[in-house]
């Protein structure tokens, strides 16, 4: 099983990466489990026409004894991949991480994992912070490997570094390595140097460069990933060029260890 938690900015193209990935893999025949860690609850969304499905926390908070079933909570897809939405409090009401928490655990005793005997499980994390709950996708049992989604902007370079830092911080507890950076081309000045100088910083490499491309906003309109929208489209495969690179480098990251990181040095 490979098991693999994506970490970015906020609107720098995750939860797109993550559904054009899911749907890749799909596409090679794997079973596939994407979970979405945001409180938007939006990640699978393209997955399912454009709909929301109901998160992990909406569907805790309409029973009344806190206990949800299998069906409640794992939603598959036409296109074959099994969907999650944790979920998150009504704004202002509540902690986003602890509802996290209160998912995973409702995911634990629903044996969801057991059930899909996923091949892949792709973990799609909101990751301007990486604290709380926000680390439980990267716990020792979850997620093995941590890929950093960023672009050549300042903010998201900034962002990226601080979440590397976090991956270092929390090596030590057992819980997942960083196995890679994924660049999403914006256009900036310089992203391709920027982007390759914080690899070098966090000790990590680059393993992917995604072009910017309209067939992302076209799929959209269609309410689709790329893959399932564009099949032949140079886009999709791209996301398929990836979806390959993310495999590999889970891979060769299970027999390698990366450089400490010293703080500030992504600043």
């Amino acid at each position: 099983m490979y098991r693999i938690a994506l970490y970015g900015k906020g609107g720098i193209g995750k939860s797109t990466t993550v559904s054009n990935l899911s749907a890749a893999f799909a596409k090679k025949g794997l079973s596939v489990l994407q979970i979405g860690c945001d409180p938007k609850a939006d990640s699978t969304i393209y997955h399912n026409g454009g709909q929301r499905i109901e998160s992990v926390l909406e569907a805790l908070r309409r029973r009344p004894n806190g206990r949800v079933s299998f069906e409640d909570i794992v939603h598959r897809a036409p296109n074959g991949v099994w969907c999650v939405e944790a979920g998150g409090p009504s704004p202002g009401t509540g902690c986003a991480g602890r509802g996290i928490v209160a998912a995973f655990e409702a995911l634990t005793a629903a044996h969801a994992f057991e059930r899909i005997r996923p091949e892949v499980v792709l973990y799609d994390v909101l990751g301007d912070v990486v604290c709380g709950g926000f680390a439980m996708p990267i716990r020792k049992g979850y997620a093995d490997n941590v890929f950093i989604v960023t672009s050549g902007e300042n903010m998201a370079i900034y962002a990226a570094g601080c979440i590397a830092q976090a991956v270092e911080n929390f090596k030590n507890r057992g819980y997942a390595r960083l196995a890679g950076i994924i660049l999403n081309r914006r256009l900036v000045e310089d992203e391709d140097r920027k982007v390759d100088e914080l690899a070098q910083t966090v000790g990590s490499r680059v393993i992917y460069r995604l072009p910017r491309s309209g067939d992302v906003q076209e799929a959209e309109r269609l309410r689709a990933t790329v893959v399932d929208a564009l099949p032949d489209s140079p886009m999709a495969k791209e996301f398929e060029r990836l979806s390959e690179a993310v495999l590999a480098a889970s891979s060769r990251a299970r027999d390698e260890l990366f450089v400490p990181i010293r703080a500030g040095d992504f600043i």
